[in-house]
């Protein structure tokens, strides 16, 4: 799968941080990798139907933990035109498309990558959590099947754990600083009563609500500082590339789940109505699904390191658009009712006020972004907005400057400040055709 590396291919890696599998210990790892993975996937496919044949049955309560609707919903699903067989293939197959991007790209980091260590458990961590930890697939399967109950409790505990462990480890495997190591086991304990003792977790007269949420956060803060830390402190230009499209795909995921609750409120978690079924369905399913599957796209460029460097492109353009999308949005909503309640009134027909904030939005779209731009290159890219104002300035004073000698300063200072070389060096090339040289600093 790996054949044997040159020497340079070898000391880069070594230079990553890299650890190699070599011999009988990369046998097994990969062995035990296809194991796990054929069960995931094989559970996972066969917790399709059983997910599909259970969500066409309504909840007898108020709300299930199945993922069920409730009579409730399942009028509001009627009221929509839809039928359950409908909200069933639909819930079935965003599970099936999340666990498949997951799966793809776990894959494609074991078989790019298997003799890595850290690579090897990423992509183990992916595929578990895409298949047992985040759908409800397998769960669907040992509901009508008790016997897989310890088997999809294990792989689902798999999933969480490694993941867990993935968001202290990464990008070298190792615990930075090195007392993270207890933080983590204690959060990885935190998690078993839940996998492996559902009935006491599920007793609300028990501590551990409470308690594992308290480790939850201190644990989840750690990791953060960790990764802090380690972006600071103890890694190279390369790893700190895969830190920020880890950090960047994260962080996005969590804010666009979070803003969909800000945005829908409770409407998603129990439906009743036509709208907050819509809302369900669209936002926390669909959007959510997608906002989510930023996590694993992200490990996968890191981890492969696909287009590492373009991770600075991708923050500032995420940035800049969505305070543009947030700032004209307001703008628009603003506009409208100014409109309507001051100018045209009340009575007038809400068109023109539509028409006149849509016409506003486009004269502002523009300015807006330029705006932004600069307040994000100052704030987040001072290196870059220093470097772009330095040559704005030598291409004003360049059309006035006579002086050759003074000229050639100027270009070194601003290839110094710029670029930031080790060594600079001008080189003329005289009419008569004889080139001629002057080093101007180093």
């Amino acid at each position: 799968m790996n054949g044997p590396m040159p020497p340079d291919a070898v000391s880069d890696r070594m230079r990553a941080g890299e650890v190699q599998l070599r011999g009988r210990s990369l046998l097994f790892a990969r062995a035990a990798w296809v194991t796990v993975a054929a069960l995931a996937v094989g559970l996972f496919a066969a917790g399709i139907p059983a997910e599909f044949a259970l969500l066409r049955n309504p909840c007898p309560n108020l709300a299930c933990p199945t993922g069920q609707l409730p009579s409730a919903g399942l009028r509001a699903l009627e009221a929509l035109g839809l039928s359950l067989g409908f909200f069933a293939a639909y819930t079935v197959a965003m599970d099936v498309l999340f666990a498949t991007v997951c799966g793809v790209v776990a894959g494609l980091i074991f078989f790019r990558k298997s003799d890595d260590r850290m690579a090897l458990f990423v992509s183990l961590a992916l595929l578990t959590f895409g298949t047992a930890t985040f759908t409800f697939t397998m769960e669907a399967l040992a509901v009508p099947h008790p016997t897989w109950e310890i088997p999809v409790h294990f792989l689902h505990f798999i999933g969480a754990a490694s993941f867990s462990l993935f968001l202290y480890l990464f990008p070298d495997g190792r615990f930075v600083p090195r007392w993270a190591r207890w933080v983590a086991l204690v959060w990885i304990a935190s998690q078993l009563p839940r996998y492996f003792y559902p009935n006491w977790y599920a007793d609300p007269n028990t501590w551990y609500d409470w308690i594992s949420g308290l480790v939850w956060l201190s644990a989840l803060s750690i990791a953060i500082y960790g990764q802090l830390y380690r972006y600071r402190r103890a890694s190279s230009p390369m790893q700190r590339q895969q830190i920020k499209w880890v950090v960047f795909g994260i962080s996005a995921a969590l804010a666009g789940f979070l803003g969909i609750q800000l945005v829908l409120g409770e409407g998603g978690t129990a439906p009743r109505s036509p709208g907050a079924l819509v809302a369900y369905l669209v936002g926390y399913t669909f959007i959510g699904y997608l906002t989510v599957l930023l996590i694993p796209v992200s490990i996968g460029f890191a981890v492969l390191r696909h287009h590492l460097f373009d991770v600075d492109l991708v923050i500032n353009r995420t940035l800049v658009y969505g305070a543009l999308t947030v700032s004209l949005g307001l703008v628009y909503l603003g506009s409208i009712v100014v409109l309507r309640t001051i100018v045209f009134g009340n009575e007038q027909p809400s068109q023109l006020a539509i028409v006149a904030s849509t016409l506003t939005i486009a004269g502002l779209f523009n300015p807006f972004r330029r705006r932004i731009q600069a307040f994000i290159d100052r704030l987040f890219y001072r290196p870059k907005y220093d470097a772009a104002k330095t040559l704005e300035s030598f291409s004003a004073r360049l059309r006035d400057e006579t002086n050759l000698d003074r000229l050639i300063d100027e270009l070194a200072t601003v290839v110094s400040e710029t670029v930031q070389p080790e060594h600079v060096s001008v080189w003329l090339r005289p009419s008569e055709g004889k080139p001629t040289g002057k080093a101007i600093r180093s």
